[in-house]
């Protein structure tokens, strides 16, 4: 008897967390939406607030966040560079470093910030093309089983755009699979260079 309970009881928990709207009802993806990072997740050096407002001032260091930030640089570019820029800058080191972490934050951030909203337009668009996909299956299901029907030109030509349609809804679909690891990928960047910097420090 209790354990019947139980399992009713694991049940209704269960239906409950799926009935819960989603927080970003638009939102495609299977990673959870994060609409921006904070640079407490990456960064546990020297508080950055200062060198964010000023890292683009010191043109070396405003110079290699960009080459960092990057995905052009390979990652294993990253020390080197790190290393030369360490060792020029002397006993400002510490705050020059923390400057080069703001710079590639930003930059990065700010890109992951617009993958994250051209996601959502994505999403909006695909979800326009099923619903006129969808009116143009009922249109040629009412065609098709109206008793007088023909073969028209009108019948032929909303058949060729609904394939077309459901061929461009498909593709499109497949690829917004890549598309949603970009902010994934980016925060990974993000954390390594973060990482490779404090090192540094």
């Amino acid at each position: 008897m209790l354990r019947s309970l139980l399992a009713a009881a694991l049940i209704a928990a269960a239906s409950a967390a799926l009935a819960q709207p989603k927080p970003y009802p638009d939102w495609p993806c299977p990673q959870r939406k994060v609409s921006t990072l904070g640079f407490g997740a990456v960064w546990t050096g020297p508080d950055p607030t200062q060198a964010l407002q000023d890292w683009g001032q010191d043109r070396e260091a405003a110079q290699l966040a960009q080459k960092l930030a990057s995905r052009k640089t390979p990652l294993e570019e990253v020390d080197p560079l790190l290393s030369e820029f360490a060792e020029k800058a002397g006993p400002e080191k510490q705050q020059r470093l923390t400057r080069v972490f703001a710079g590639v934050f930003e930059l990065i951030n700010g890109e992951r910030d617009k993958v994250v909203a051209g996601i959502g337009r994505y999403a909006r668009g695909q979800r326009v093309m099923a619903e006129r996909i969808r009116d143009e299956a009922s249109q040629i299901s009412e065609i098709k089983t109206s008793p007088d029907v023909k073969e028209t030109k009108e019948l032929a030509d909303l058949e060729s755009r609904f394939t077309w349609d459901k061929r461009i809804f498909q593709e499109r679909s497949q690829s917004l699979t890549y598309v949603c690891e970009v902010p994934t990928l980016l925060e990974q960047r993000l954390g390594e260079i973060a990482r490779k910097i404090q090192a540094k420090l």
